[in-house]
């Protein structure tokens, strides 16, 4: 599923493309995706993009009238084409610009989503319950001690769930827990403050680096340019079970954490 710096990545890379100009047809080829297409979208046509943002793992698209609230699910993409480009199999929507371009949105998998709101986004049902952005200022040692005060989970559980902090999936949250040293199973409230300070910078630093990089190359997952992401070739732990670790030459382990897979050093993680 694309992650947090893959949906970032999209949404730089389309926006200015957008920003500014007014869609003049909404193309709907196939209606069924995770949830059916919001119908409201049909209002589209003549009105102006206005922005184009983020929200956790969604896409906020600004119209005069609203905001379209996009989630690429596990295989979608966006691209921007001529329209005369001829249609992919998997293109089910676009929204044919005035400059004659469109921005197509291509889904094997059907997972994605397509919502209209003319209320405040973040309201949404879809978007009020998330947690802070984790490169934001709210996300710091002393929210994320809060957020671990009590629970017995694992601490790579907490990490990846939206409602603690937004966009860490698993290949960041493995990646963020080797740095900061800290096992992915430990139980969240038995972390130090001074360790879980040092998770957040690490969450931060891994972020930051993919997205200055392009996002991590995923089967499914190409830039809005239709080049890979690739933050993949700096991993240091994730889908490197048997191979040495990269600090102290330990075998990485794979394990199955929350029925996904986990991957740690057990010699630099405690």
């Amino acid at each position: 599923m694309p992650e947090l710096p893959e949906v970032e990545t999209t949404c730089r890379g389309i926006r200015p493309h957008l920003c500014g100009r007014r869609v003049m047809d909404w193309i709907v080829r196939q209606p069924r995706l995770r949830r059916p297409v919001d119908a409201a979208l049909d209002a589209l046509p003549k009105q102006r993009v206005t922005a184009v943002g983020r929200r956790g793992k969604y896409l906020l698209i600004g119209f005069d009238l609203g905001t379209a609230l996009v989630h690429l699910g596990m295989s979608g993409s966006l691209r921007l084409c001529a329209g005369s480009t001829p249609w992919r199999t998997h293109d089910h929507l676009a929204l044919a610009l005035e400059d004659g371009r469109h921005l197509r949105y291509h889904d094997p998998r059907r997972f994605g989503c397509w919502q209209w709101t003319t209320s405040d986004p973040a309201q949404h049902p879809l978007l009020r319950h998330l947690g802070p952005e984790p490169l934001g200022g709210a996300f710091d040692g002393a929210y994320l001690k809060a957020a671990c005060a009590g629970r017995r989970r694992s601490i790579k559980a907490t990490l990846m769930d939206a409602r603690t902090v937004v966009g860490i999936g698993n290949i960041y949250a493995s990646e963020a827990l080797f740095i900061a040293g800290i096992h992915p199973a430990r139980s969240s409230a038995r972390i130090a403050t001074q360790r879980l300070a040092r998770l957040v910078d690490a969450v931060k630093d891994v972020l930051e680096q993919s997205i200055r990089q392009g996002g991590t190359t995923l089967r499914d997952f190409l830039r809005e340019d239709g080049s890979p992401g690739y933050f993949r070739q700096q991993l240091r732990v994730y889908d490197c079970a048997g191979q040495p670790c990269p600090t102290c030459g330990a075998t990485i382990r794979r394990t199955v954490l929350g029925q996904r897979s986990t991957y740690h050093c057990p010699r630099c993680q405690r």
